[in-house]
């Protein structure tokens, strides 16, 4: 039953005829974790808070840190540096003292995800990378849980719901990853801070329907929205049966193509900003981001894209030590596996967060 102070808080739930005191009940009486606490948790925190789902978790070992704050608008200045679920929950707590909370502050992984959804109902994905995403969906399946997902690129964003009693699943939509570097991640190429808000909102309001069971919920179909023009369209798409999940995946980065940093090789070491800045006179600089991206700013030394380093490599100085960069330290590193794959002579280092850092 609902307490009277409940009963105020949802009051306009309740009266609306598709929830009332039933859909409201079941809202109580739902789990949802939430895997992420960034620009898409945020939101769909805050509305499923509000709505009154009787319990959350909230799945994110990250900390707060300034560059959050254009988009992630459950934290403060104050909060820089803390664990994000912490502080997530802390905020939801004042906001609805009726819903109960369970702070996972670590990073979701194959040996922890199975057996941690099994705990809920429904899973939302509010995560930023490919690795993840597949880790997620394989492990709904495996668990038998319904999953709302939802992402974002510059001003575009997608929004869906796989797994849903036998529905297609995240792979039935992308089977393979796509190519390592083909798609910048949003530190890299930069987000509309609003437009997590606008996917979240709608993530939540699926969540809502399926707890309920009202309306349409986006089953085998894509919701994509452009932020920039308002324009909406939802593509239809089918279950491959041919893609059959049972175990999950021994290495999820691996899966999709990213090397791991290797900093204890005899050629590879990172350098900070300060450092480079300190000595640069003794590096030769190779930097690997866009052409576009070289224009706009750069610190000289040599510009070769990632995808033509392969077939350029040939073009760089072995005179001295070689600092790779990019935009935030992750292209370079891929292409400093690529060097190393192929001899270069030299000692190389991996500029620690980029040509931002600077």
């Amino acid at each position: 039953m609902l307490t009277p102070d409940e009963k105020k808080q949802y009051h306009r739930h309740l009266t609306l005829n598709e929830i009332g005191v039933k859909g409201q009940l079941s809202l109580k009486a739902a789990k949802v974790l939430v895997i992420g606490a960034g620009g898409l948790g945020c939101p769909v925190l805050q509305y499923l808070t509000a709505a009154g789902i009787g319990t959350i978790g909230v799945v994110d070992g990250d900390t707060v840190d300034q560059s959050n704050l254009q988009r992630q608008i459950l934290y403060r200045i104050e909060d820089i540096g803390k664990p994000k679920s912490e502080v997530a929950i802390d905020r939801l707590s004042n906001l609805n003292p009726f819903v109960k909370f369970n702070n996972h502050n670590f990073y979701l992984s194959n040996i922890n995800a199975v057996e941690l959804f099994k705990d809920y109902d429904i899973i939302v994905d509010g995560t930023d990378n490919f690795p993840t995403r597949y880790l997620v969906n394989d492990a709904c399946v495996i668990a038998n849980k319904p999953l709302v997902f939802g992402s974002i690129f510059k001003f575009q964003g997608q929004v869906s719901v796989f797994n849903y009693k036998g529905s297609a699943t995240y792979r039935c939509l992308y089977p393979t990853p796509p190519k390592p570097n083909s798609v910048p991640n949003c530190s890299e190429i930069g987000v509309l801070g609003v437009l997590p808000g606008v996917i979240g909102s709608l993530q939540a309001n699926e969540v809502i329907k399926l707890v309920i069971g009202i309306g349409e919920p986006l089953i085998n179909k894509l919701l994509y929205f452009d932020a920039l023009t308002l324009q909406q369209q939802i593509l239809e798409f089918t279950i491959n049966t041919k893609i059959v999940i049972t175990t999950l995946e021994d290495d999820y980065s691996f899966f999709c193509g990213i090397p791991k940093v290797n900093n204890s090789s005899l050629q590879m070491k990172s350098i900070s900003a300060e450092e480079f800045q300190a000595n640069k006179n003794n590096y030769n600089v190779l930097d690997v981001r866009t052409e576009k991206e070289y224009q706009e700013f750069n610190i000289g030394g040599f510009h070769i894209p990632l995808n033509e380093l392969d077939e350029r490599m040939g073009e760089l100085p072995n005179s001295k030590p070689m600092v790779v960069c990019c935009a935030s330290g992750i292209r370079s590193v891929t292409a400093i596996n690529l060097l190393l794959e192929n001899y270069f002579p030299k000692y190389l280092y991996n500029l620690e967060g980029g040509l931002s850092s600077l």
